[in-house]
């Protein structure tokens, strides 16, 4: 193929997920079994194929792009921060590094007014347990099953669920402890007895031995499951009372997600550790962060801080951060994710009343997720956990068939858009899924 022709074909649709299935990796994928949607343009809650096919991305890409796509102020602030100054090295002090930690500090709650920037989420996770343990002097972390922390060695071993299999045994120190949600067969545990279970484990590691407790506040990928009452405010005194640091993973669930700039902010807790992604640019440019509280910052004012990334404060990521947050700001995006989520609840009753393979719905803010059940009695699963079925791979074919693109994942699906997303779009998402659902109900059984 000539140089012109190859060109040419790479702005295709066939021709770019050709050379990017033969030159480039796809993550958590069999090589042989991906088949990427090829992507050439997005603006707000859309996003087209070069041949024009339209998807309303009704899962922000991956829970990330928060403000929507193709955001004039964020493109702006990237440009202007590129052609003033590139890049800096994270031993330096820039304007736009100054001005997201500042305003990081008033957005973010309580005491936590520093922060330490990184790449990304699992960056971000890593980075949160290494200062745990060098502001406490001890090594152990609790982690919760079915959570998911990241894909780098440290945050993959925090992670509960089967994507840390293939990685372990991982980093040392690491006690998986339970998650108080089990099933919508068997709903959620008590808050006293899931409070005694997390105590107990406690005690039987030995208090004096961990550092930190990490929890995402708002379970994501593995269901979109927010606490049972009273159950972080119980997390919280524990690690207080036993000098534990609790480590707030805010990277899917921070920046309106929940209808809250922090899901945190929902119950009133404030964490020792949040740490911060995702939203925090809608991934326009990658960025993570890790706040601390203040008596955590004063601690490395001594003594060092041992870390660190070539990337670690990039100016065009800062830029993106600041716009990105102006964007939540004066759009009024985290009333309008409260607002939104409401109208979401309400189509997710509804598909649940009207659904017989719908078993369970779930909703904060514009975080949901539905649940596919083979049985209404029994609430068998419409696929096995950790795997799929032929009803759900139909359902996720259909859905891109017909230009909506959200995860599924398991016996589930996600309802995560953009937080600038109107009735209309939302509307025209739910009727797809509407339609989309009477491929599963055709499964049901009883």
């Amino acid at each position: 193929m000539s140089e012109v022709s190859l060109e040419a074909s790479l702005s295709t649709g066939p021709g770019m997920v050709d050379a990017c299935r033969r030159h480039t990796l796809f993550e958590w994928s069999a090589q042989g079994h991906v088949d990427p949607i090829p992507v050439a343009r997005a603006k707000g809650v859309h996003f087209w194929t070069p041949e024009s096919k339209r998807y309303i991305d009704f899962n922000s890409q991956l829970m990330c792009v928060n403000i929507g796509h193709g955001h004039e102020r964020v493109i702006r602030a990237v440009q202007e921060q590129a052609a003033r100054l590139a890049y800096a090295n994270p031993f330096m002090a820039t304007e736009a590094r100054a001005r997201l930690g500042v305003k990081l500090a008033e957005i973010c709650p309580g005491d936590i007014d520093s922060f330490f920037f990184t790449n990304g989420g699992s960056e971000a996770n890593e980075n949160a347990v290494r200062i745990a343990r060098l502001f406490t002097g001890r090594y152990k972390v609790l982690a919760r099953y079915r959570s998911y922390h990241g894909g780098t060695a440290g945050s993959l071993t925090l992670t509960g669920d089967p994507r840390r299999w293939p990685a372990e045994p991982g980093i040392p120190g690491v006690v998986h402890i339970p998650h108080p949600y089990h099933g919508i067969d068997r709903g959620s545990d008590s808050t006293e007895r899931a409070l005694a279970d997390v105590e107990e484990i406690v005690q039987l590691e030995g208090p004096h031995t961990i550092a930190a407790l990490i929890l995402e506040p708002v379970t994501g990928t593995n269901g979109v499951l927010p606490p049972p009452p009273g159950y972080l405010e119980g997390i919280r005194d524990l690690c207080t009372r036993h000098g534990i640091m609790m480590i707030a993973d805010e990277v899917m669930s921070g920046f309106g997600r929940t209808g809250a700039w922090f899901a945190v902010d929902h119950w009133g807790v404030v964490p020792d550790i949040l740490t911060m992604a995702k939203g925090l640019t809608s991934a326009y440019v990658p960025l993570g962060a890790v706040g601390i509280r203040r008596g955590i910052a004063e601690h490395f004012q001594a003594n060092v801080l041992y870390g660190g990334l070539t990337y670690n404060s990039h100016p065009l990521g800062c830029a993106a951060a600041l716009a990105t947050i102006s964007v939540y700001e004066d759009e009024g995006l985290i009333d309008r994710a409260r607002e939104m989520g409401t109208l979401m609840r309400s189509l997710l009753e509804d598909l649940q009343s009207r659904h017989p393979s719908v078993g369970a719905t779930r909703s904060i803010g514009l975080f949901g997720i539905v649940e596919l059940v083979r049985n209404r009695a029994t609430l068998e699963p419409l696929a096995p956990f950790n795997g799929s079925s032929p009803e759900m791979q139909a359902l996720g074919r259909f859905f891109r068939e017909q230009g909506l693109y959200t995860m599924v994942r398991w016996n589930t699906f996600f309802t995560n858009p953009p937080l600038c997303i109107t009735e209309a779009e939302m509307r025209e998402a739910f009727d797809i899924i509407g339609r989309g659902l009477t491929i599963t109900d055709h499964a049901v059984v009883g």
